[in-house]
């Protein structure tokens, strides 16, 4: 309730001196890596303009979050860039604590999504000479801690510090971390003679969320990021977690993050979607809406009543063929029904599906429990209208590596038919039309009969 946002750019001067007006601490965490053109000539006018703007208003600190590599090194433009911004702002006259981080672990991370992306997509993959190179991952949680903690820091003018976490490893080394963790074996091949040109070649292939910044990405891998003093551990009270903590709690993060979205808003900001849905980071996801006549609350007694002897409200002879193959690779099919024929509750099972969250009558998460190559999620949200409400049918997909892919990607056309039929066999059975009327019947008279609030 204490946010203000102000609109600046730091490519534009004059909209920075109302943005700063009044600021204590400016955190400057501006990085021009995407854009096109010289990155680095666009990154140092960014942070003259902002120094200027900064020492105008009277800011009494600015926190910079840059590069941890070696500065005389010329074989990065992007550490480069990094450590000229750094200095730029405390050559502006306004004491700046800069912070020199190596990789940063976490979800969105541009480092982590990487070695994300990699892992998931590539059972084989070639490793050249740079991908050994040592550095010092710390988790995205302890530089926001080192960050706040600059606030209150009781220290006269400038000071840069370097900070990592507690191991030292390569990105081949976290790669073959999270590979572990997430239950995924690669095969890794050494190869002397991959350049950084070729290597952002083979990244953008494999991986197009890094066309933009491939190449500036690798040169700065090749830079080792080795925290070479201890000053930070002496003026700061964090005390970095390890490797396998910092994945852990961004695998963590990430799910929590997930299960929050609301899709209505998430989707109407991307593009539409080709074959196959939207992809956000490892995830894919295929969503639907539908109007209804009907006030939310008798909308999603028909929801929360699918599966079990209601059926799933289109082909549920598909359902059972789907359960029989299950059942034929050790899953769970699709015969142990629901605890009751129209309430649930967290945790319940819904044939295949089981409970993970329920906020009655706004929406209701299912957690697959069918072997799926991976994990798999069906939401459906209900909101108001003006002339009833509108549900959203959501499918959410973390595939498990390449198999996982080819599962989603292959039974698509059969997903998306059985998905949308369910959606438009849940509004008929709302609006009392048409197949899913005797259903339909059953749900309302047991709406009407539920007391008022509940």
């Amino acid at each position: 309730p204490s946010v203000e946002a102000v609109h600046g750019d730091v490519t534009e001067p004059l909209t920075l001196e109302a943005a700063l007006h009044g600021v204590d601490t400016a955190f400057y965490l501006v990085h021009a890596l995407a854009s096109g053109g010289d990155f680095e000539a666009t990154e140092l006018a960014g942070a003259r303009n902002f120094a200027a703007a900064a020492r105008k208003s009277g800011v009494r600190r600015i926190v910079y979050l840059g590069g941890l590599g070696d500065s005389g090194s010329d074989d990065s433009a992007h550490m480069r860039s990094r450590h000229a911004v750094g200095k730029i702002l405390r050559d502006s006259g306004v004491p700046t604590i800069e912070f020199r981080a190596s990789i940063i672990v976490g979800a969105g991370s541009l480092s982590f999504e990487l070695i994300r992306s990699l892992v998931r997509r590539l059972p084989v993959m070639i490793v050249p000479r740079w991908v050994r190179v040592q550095a010092q991952p710390i988790a995205i949680d302890d530089v926001l801690d080192y960050l706040i903690e600059a606030i209150e820091l009781e220290k006269q003018g400038s000071a840069v510090y370097e900070i990592g976490g507690q191991e030292r490893l390569s990105y081949l080394g976290l790669m073959q971390r999270y590979g572990e963790m997430v239950g995924l074996r690669r095969l890794y091949l050494n190869v002397p003679f991959l350049t950084p040109w070729l290597s952002s070649l083979w990244l953008n292939l494999v991986t197009p969320l890094f066309a933009k910044v491939g190449r500036k990405l690798i040169d700065s891998i090749r830079v080792a990021s080795i925290v070479s003093n201890d000053d930070a551990s002496k003026d700061f009270g964090v005390r970095p977690m390890n490797v396998t903590s910092a994945i852990q709690r961004a695998l963590d993060e990430e799910d929590r993050a997930f299960v929050e979205t609301h899709w209505s808003d998430a989707l109407s900001s991307t593009s539409t979607s080709g074959y196959g849905g939207r992809r956000y980071g490892s995830r894919i996801v295929d969503s639907r809406a539908v109007d209804v006549g009907a006030p939310p609350e008798k909308a999603f007694a028909f929801v929360e009543s699918i599966g079990g002897k209601t059926g799933w409200y289109y082909a549920n002879w598909l359902w059972k063929v789907r359960g029989f193959l299950d059942r034929m690779v050790g899953g769970v099919g699709m015969q142990r029904g629901r605890r009751d024929p129209r309430e649930l509750r967290k945790g319940d099972v819904v044939d295949c599906w089981r409970v993970e969250e329920l906020e009655r009558p706004r929406r209701l998460l299912l957690r697959a429990e069918m072997k799926v190559f991976g994990r798999a999620w069906l939401q459906f949200e209900v909101e108001p209208t003006e002339r009833g409400c509108t549900i959203r049918q959501t499918a959410i997909y973390d595939p498990h590596g390449l198999t996982g892919l080819v599962y989603w990607y292959a039974l698509y056309a059969l997903h998306e038919l059985v998905f949308a039929g369910m959606l438009q066999g849940i509004a008929r059975a709302v609006d009392g039309d048409g197949p899913g009327r005797p259903v339909a019947a059953k749900v309302a008279a047991n709406y009407q009969s539920l007391p008022r609030g509940d």
